[in-house]
């Protein structure tokens, strides 16, 4: 009877809390005093205790915000008391962010360029496939952001990786889908147009006589395959229609088709100073690539490059020289003169790219994962490195000598940043990312990329080339350095090692664990990894130390195949939270091996029960220094509206002795969930570190920040004027992570998908 009246107490609460703040969003009503104690008083006849917030946190100074928490001294699990704790000291905090050199507003550094044109001036066009914050084409000039090419997001519509300027018009290749609306001129259900759409210099759509889509400004060329290859020659617009084997022109004033004429599989066109095209073709099965040479009429000339792997991109200089991104080990920019037959004259950039010298170390002349190559007028060299599985826009422009001039980087997306111990927060990583920290410098000027983690050569398998990890937590192992990283859905946990005399900065594959197969399908569809088991769940390591997934390398069981969250402990023990009774798996580290990798077994698991105040177990944090234990997930007394498969739940709840058996929580946290069913508030996180329990929800990013030794709430952390006060929601089970340094300060990391970074809070301690 208790707890169904303490249920229906919290609900009560819930929506008085919404109401409240509702009311309370003026700015008036927000710093009236007076509103504020009626308010508190009014509500703290009708509740135990009820959450208000008296002032939003955008810069350095936050108001305490007071909320509800339960706590047990000596009574058990079905007895909690509910307490009113708050805390009565004012906490400060900083906003800054990492991986993007613009850190707000809607011109920021793209989430990757995967094609570019440079206009004579040094104008740079870009266009993508995707940007979460819809800039999927942009212009760039001297470092800066100073154009979106609008209208390439939403409704059904992306980008592409092919983009040309001419002096009047912006042409970018580009998708339309279906949206039901034909009537409105897009596309019928089950259809795609692969479109080039015009647009004017400054980025607003250029329509034209019978232009398509709802603004005329589309040209579709086909509903097979994308747009791959853009350029103009005079009043001639040439594009590459790759499935069909064909170049088509088009006038590019009337975007009228006046011809076409065969090219295999054609990719990028570059145009030379004689007007002919010079068109990649791109590998097919076991016929390599090449770059052909042709006559505006679509005569084949004799010339031709064969020397490549993998060619991506292609350029004019000023010179009239070709220059061609290779992006195969080479990692360079290869320059042929082309006045006869092609010869090779030079290169610009280390040979061997990012992997030159220190391994994943990064330098001005060192490339990886080539786009986009361009020159302007004076000689100055544009390069964009991508990275490989797009690891994020690497954009550099260079002197005709060598000299890095500027450096533009949008390297983060749906990804978080965690802390190395060691190095007392000085060392950051994300998924591929490896990043230097001075914390004397101001918002957002305190990090440095300093190395590319992931060889895609060596190490072909990896699986950040084959899946998409996003939360990352950096361990040391006896002394050594370890990444894991586990992906939105909680599929896995991959295991790196760091080896610095074999592989520099570069981690190297080590081990992985995986969900249980389900009666249909694997976990891990696709070719992806060899040799995996068909049933059942597995652990891998890789015994011999090549990174590579080999037969013998399995370890295989059979267990529930709904995971609720992963964790790694300060001995290296893997920790797995199943959404079931008996939802807790140990996996204890049994040691290192020959080859640096941690070893894991199924014969060594241990299956623990979850706490019975949980029937649906989400995220798991144990700290063996204090044989503490952080759970959160859904509960008996606040279940979840639905599956709400990736967010938190709506309790935290802490047991200390718990190796011991412990399982008597010594208190329970009512975290942010919408009771409505309308999934308006949920937490999507959480992270403990000191003595501090963070949460971040899942649409509004706002970290609540509780004290670890009580549960009280202390604080609410909110984006502050550094990164134009907002963020994107939360999109994944690792999206806040938290470090204190040893002079007691808390840096706390939020995934920011929507513009292209991470968040990090400073907390004074």
């Amino acid at each position: 009877m208790i707890n169904k009246l303490l249920t229906e107490f919290f609900k009560l609460r819930h929506k008085l809390n919404q109401y409240i703040k509702k009311l309370s969003k003026t700015r008036y009503l927000h710093r009236s005093k007076t509103f504020n104690f009626l308010l508190s008083l009014t509500v703290g006849v009708l509740v135990t205790s009820i959450g208000i917030t008296t002032d939003w946190a955008t810069t350095k100074t936050s108001t305490l915000t007071y909320k509800t928490s339960w706590t047990n001294n000596s009574i058990d699990s079905t007895n909690l008391l509910v307490q009113n704790n708050t805390e009565t000291s004012k906490l400060t905090y900083k906003t800054s962010w990492i991986g993007n050199t613009i850190g707000s507003g809607n011109l920021r550094v793209q989430n990757n360029i995967e094609a570019m044109y440079v206009a004579p001036d040094g104008t740079i066009y870009t266009n993508s496939h995707w940007d979460e914050a819809g800039m999927e084409a942009g212009i760039y000039k001297d470092g800066k952001v100073i154009g979106a090419i609008g209208d390439t997001h939403g409704w059904s519509r992306g980008g592409g990786k092919a983009v040309t300027v001419n002096s009047k018009y912006i042409y970018i290749a580009m998708t339309q889908g279906s949206r039901g609306k034909t009537n409105e001129d897009y596309p019928p259900e089950g259809t795609t147009w692969h479109c080039v759409r015009r647009y004017d210099l400054s980025g607003k759509p250029a329509p034209f006589p019978n232009g398509r889509g709802w603004d005329k400004s589309m040209l579709i060329t086909s509903t097979k395959s994308e747009v791959t290859g853009l350029a103009t020659v005079e009043s001639e617009l040439y594009v590459s229609d790759f499935v069909a084997n064909r170049i088509r022109i088009y006038d590019t004033d009337t975007m009228k088709e006046v011809r076409s004429f065969t090219v295999a599989h054609p990719g990028a066109i570059t145009i030379d100073p004689q007007k002919n095209l010079w068109i990649i073709q791109s590998k097919n099965g076991s016929n390599p690539a090449k770059i052909l040479h042709y006559s505006q009429s679509g005569k084949q000339l004799s010339q031709q490059i064969a020397d490549i792997v993998e060619p991506t991109a292609i350029a004019i200089d000023h010179q009239g020289k070709l220059l061609v991104a290779e992006n195969g080990p080479r990692q360079q920019i290869l320059i042929y003169d082309i006045k006869d037959q092609p010869v090779q004259v030079g290169s610009f950039g280390s040979k061997g790219g990012i992997y030159a010298e220190v391994p994943g170390e990064v330098r001005d002349l060192k490339l990886y994962g080539l786009t986009g190559v361009g020159t302007d007028a004076s000689g100055n060299i544009y390069i964009n490195s991508d990275g490989f599985n797009k690891s994020g826009t690497d954009l550099r422009k260079f002197s005709p000598s060598g000299k890095l001039l500027w450096r533009s980087l949008g390297l983060i997306f749906v990804d978080n940043a965690d802390a190395d111990h060691k190095t007392d927060g000085v060392d950051l990583f994300t998924k591929q990312e490896h990043y230097l920290m001075d914390f004397s410098k101001p918002a957002g000027k305190q990090w440095t990329y300093k190395a590319y983690t992931l060889n895609a050569f060596k190490y072909s398998q990896d699986p950040r080339l084959h899946t998409s990890p996003d939360g990352t937590f950096v361990r040391r192992i006896q002394g050594k350095p370890f990444l894991f990283l586990t992906d939105m859905y909680n599929s896995f946990l991959q295991i790196y090692r760091f080896n610095p005399a074999t592989d520099g900065k570069v981690a190297i594959p080590a081990g992985m664990f995986v969900g249980t197969n389900s009666a249909d399908k694997p976990f891990l569809t696709g070719n992806w990894p060899p040799h995996q088991p068909e049933k059942g769940e597995w652990i891998w390591r890789d015994r011999n130390g090549n990174g590579k997934f080999e037969k013998n390398e399995y370890d295989t069981s059979k267990d529930y195949p709904y995971i609720g969250g992963w964790w790694v402990d300060s001995k290296g023990d893997v920790w797995k939270a199943l959404r079931t009774e008996d939802g807790i798996r140990h996996y204890p580290l049994q040691g290192i091996d020959p080859k640096g990798n941690p070893i894991y077994s199924y014969s060594s698991m241990e299956k623990q029960t979850t706490p019975k105040i949980f029937n649906d177990l989400r995220r798991i944090e144990y700290f063996p220094e204090t044989d503490s234990m952080y759970l959160s997930g859904f509960t008996v007394d606040h279940p979840a509206f639905g599956d709400d498969a990736g967010v938190a739940g709506s309790e935290i709840a802490r047991f200390d002795n718990w190796s011991k058996g412990n399982r008597t929580p010594r208190w329970r946290i009512v975290i942010p969930y919408d009771t409505t069913g309308k999934r308006e508030v949920s937490t999507a996180a959480i992270s403990v570190a000191g003595d501090r329990v963070f949460a971040v929800t899942v649409k509004t990013a706002e970290v609540y920040v509780y004290n670890a030794k009580t549960g009280t709430q202390v604080q609410q952390l909110k984006p502050g004027p550094e990164v134009g006060s907002e963020s994107g929601w939360i999109d994944i089970p690792y999206g806040v992570r938290a470090f204190r340094r040893s002079n007691g300060e808390y840096l706390v990391f939020v995934e920011e998908n929507w513009k292209g970074k991470v968040i990090m809070y400073r907390l004074a301690g």
